[in-house]
């Protein structure tokens, strides 16, 4: 059996698809910062190539190509994506590797390379410069989950609980860690 397809035309056609393409461009950026209509974002650059987002592709990996913010976040998707010795790579061409974002994703990819202790070291670090921010808590947290140090990873929970409550990310995934843990 063959369908016959039509064309339709007419603002509400040209509506549906103008909303199509920005759910896909949304969810493309959501995903890893944007798309260049070839299913790449930074997560898939090749090795020594890093995601370019004001020119949506990826570009030849070099110390000053692009701003910190933009190379720190092409590690952190790096690292997400298991790629950890790339996002460490990525983090030596930050002219200011010293930034608590940047001493957080270095401790992640460490940490997931199984050096933990270097990677709390990290952290530790990227703590005493904003003691505030949720997201190394967490990882230091989760650091100490994995040495087997649940109290020093529920000192984690409690400043981040002061820090965003128990309704963030942060909190609930370090919840989820210390929980774990003590079931095994």
């Amino acid at each position: 059996m063959q369908r016959r397809m039509t064309t339709r035309s007419g603002p509400g056609v040209i509506a549906l698809v103008f909303a199509l393409a920005l759910g896909t461009a949304g969810a493309a950026r959501a995903d890893g910062g944007g798309n260049d209509g070839g299913g790449q974002d930074m997560r898939t650059c090749p090795r020594g190539q890093v995601w370019d987002s004001r020119t949506q592709r990826c570009v030849q990996a070099q110390s000053g190509i692009l701003p910190d913010k933009t190379l720190a976040d092409n590690a952190y998707a790096l690292a997400k994506a298991e790629r950890y010795d790339e996002a460490l790579a990525v983090l030596d061409l930050m002219q200011d590797g010293g930034t608590p974002q940047a001493l957080n994703y270095r401790g992640y990819a460490t940490r997931k390379l199984g050096r933990v202790d270097e990677g709390i070291a990290y952290y530790l670090k990227a703590v005493a410069l904003d003691p505030h921010y949720a997201q190394v808590r967490e990882y230091l947290g989760e650091a100490y989950v994995t040495k087997g140090d649940v109290e020093r990873a529920r000192e984690q929970l409690r400043a981040i609980e002061a820090i965003c409550g128990t309704g963030c990310e942060e909190y609930e995934d370090l919840a989820k860690a210390i929980s774990e843990q003590k079931r095994s």
